[in-house]
């Protein structure tokens, strides 16, 4: 496994809570059995099932545009496609209407060497407005300042510069339900709203727009972001799976492959022991250590992990047998790399959840953390409260996507329709965690067997060191649990920088990510 130490920053999209999935799979089932009686060929009368799930038309339609960008140094011309392709059953009848933007770089004339990357963001629920306004996109949303601050209204829209569209054309693709997708007229919409359904259509939009496009002999890689590294590692092996498609690489930004690693259930000790290293970053950054781990970020950041791996570990798996000098112990050093009163771990019983880790770092500031980034602070209402009112780190960016997007997708792009963008839904809830029904998900079983039968396929993981809901130690356990033959250890790659779950609204870390994706995509050539 190579490590490359970047300097990177900032927050996007998490996971929402797995928690509903026996009450969505109850849902489902009854939306099922609502279902008018079936015509021949197993489809519901047409008329029944329209009103039952309506829906606009599923139509394809496309909106091309020409533009230029300056990336990399280099002025480069390229073709904008704002579109949908309906998916279909066999028969010709279609299930949803799913919406893209591609971006191709003009002038191509061999592309089985240029490759294609199909990119996506998470929630579950959630548009790919996140990547494409801010990482990969040729446009990007200003922040406030270069550290990614909070900017005020009107915004602004900038050529990015750091985007990968110089060595790879992209593909943005919104799930059923999220931006402009959505279910076809009468097709129930549950069905695209859980793990395996998801899996299913976005495997099959990349084949239907891998064969419109007439892309199959050009190199493929995936990039998602949150929950869309989740997608993005279920997708290698559906993908094999469905349509024989091999990949040759994927970028992971803010990755959560096993769900253990960050739910904070009573018997689940593993994200407690996980999460400390983040919390000690953070801690860091507001100056809440002890002067002999204040002055270097990267020795407060290894003397977690070493604590969180030996005495840590041991503590709480010893659950009430501890004895009272070793849960002072213990509560003493969670103390000094957290920035929390030790009385405070002891009431604890040593277990700091991320909600009330978030309140109480600075409750004496009446300030809050943030969950996407623990950089940005918020500020309640209630100061003595449990839990915070809202994520500050998300605060930063909603407004400033949501405006920019709408403007540029109906200005730039040319895209005619009246229906809202949905930037971040909560219409795909409860999701369906299907398989993974009472258990955790763990997606990184199916990301090391599309390994293991494809040798060419490696994976970039991007972390931020401030990243709360998906921190980098969870990352690194994910990875090292993989059971990946050691001949292909070498074929996953992590970088890190000093940012939140979306690093790349720190200009640095941009810069760092286009960096480390450049060197990544010639690896894979």
């Amino acid at each position: 496994m190579n490590r490359t130490i970047l300097v990177f920053s900032f927050a996007a999209l998490a996971v929402f809570g797995q928690r509903q999935q026996g009450q969505g799979q109850r849902q489902q089932g009854e939306q099922q059995q609502q279902t008018p009686p079936a015509a021949p060929g197993g489809a519901p009368p047409a008329a029944a099932g329209a009103a039952q799930f309506p829906a606009p038309p599923a139509v394809e339609k496309l909106s091309k545009t020409q533009h230029t960008a300056n990336i990399h140094g280099q002025q480069i011309a390229y073709t904008a496609t704002a579109g949908t392709l309906v998916l279909k059953r066999e028969d010709d009848r279609p299930r949803a209407s799913i919406f893209f933007i591609a971006y191709t770089r003009d002038g191509v004339t061999d592309k089985t060497k240029r490759p294609v990357t199909f990119t996506f963001n998470g929630g579950p629920g959630s548009s790919s407005v996140w990547l494409h306004m801010g990482a990969l996109g040729p446009k990007r949303v200003i922040m406030g300042d270069p550290e990614g601050r909070q900017p005020a209204p009107p915004y602004q829209l900038v050529d990015n510069e750091d985007s990968p569209l110089a060595y790879t054309d992209l593909v943005f693709i919104d799930p059923v339900s999220t931006g402009f997708s959505r279910n076809a007229p009468g097709e129930n919409p549950a069905q695209f709203h859980g793990l395996d359904g998801d899996l299913e259509s976005v495997s099959d939009f990349i084949r239907l727009w891998t064969t419109r496009f007439e892309r199959w002999s050009s190199p493929k890689y995936l990039a998602g972001e949150s929950y869309g590294t989740t997608r993005a590692a279920g997708l290698s092996s559906t993908l094999i799976q469905r349509h024989g498609m091999y990949l040759n690489g994927i970028t992971l930004i803010s990755s959560i492959l096993n769900f253990a690693t960050a739910r904070f259930d009573v018997g689940n000790d593993l994200p407690y022991i996980l999460f400390l290293p983040t919390y000690t970053a953070t801690a860091w950054y507001h100056k809440k250590l002890p002067a002999d781990l204040q002055g270097d970020l990267q020795k407060a950041v290894n003397e977690a992990r070493r604590f969180a791996l030996n005495e840590y570990s041991v503590a709480l798996m010893k659950g009430d047998k501890i004895t009272a000098k070793e849960k002072t112990d213990a509560a003493r050093q969670v103390a000094r790399l957290t920035g929390l009163s030790q009385k405070y771990v002891e009431s604890s019983n040593l277990r700091i959840q991320i909600q009330r880790f978030t309140k109480e770092l600075l409750r004496d500031q009446r300030r809050t953390v943030g969950r996407y980034d623990s950089r940005i602070e918020g500020i309640d209402l209630d100061a003595a409260g449990e839990r915070s009112e809202y994520d500050p780190s998300y605060s930063v960016v909603q407004g400033a996507y949501t405006a920019m997007f709408n403007d540029y997708v109906r200005g730039q792009l040319k895209w005619e329709s009246d229906l809202p963008y949905e930037i971040l839904t909560g219409r795909v809830q409860p999701w369906n965690y299907g398989r993974f029904t009472n258990s955790y998900v763990n997606v990184a079983e199916g990301l090391r067997s599309a390994m293991t039968q494809n040798p060419a396929l490696k994976v970039l993981i991007a972390n931020g060191y401030y990243d709360l809901a998906t921190p980098f130690f969870a990352t690194e356990y994910t990875v090292n649990h993989m059971g990946l033959d050691p001949a292909l250890q070498n074929n996953v790659s992590l970088t890190y920088c000093e940012a939140g779950h979306m690093l790349y609204t720190r200009k640095s870390c941009l810069e760092s990510l286009g960096k480390s994706m450049a060197t990544f995509y010639g690896a894979g050539k």
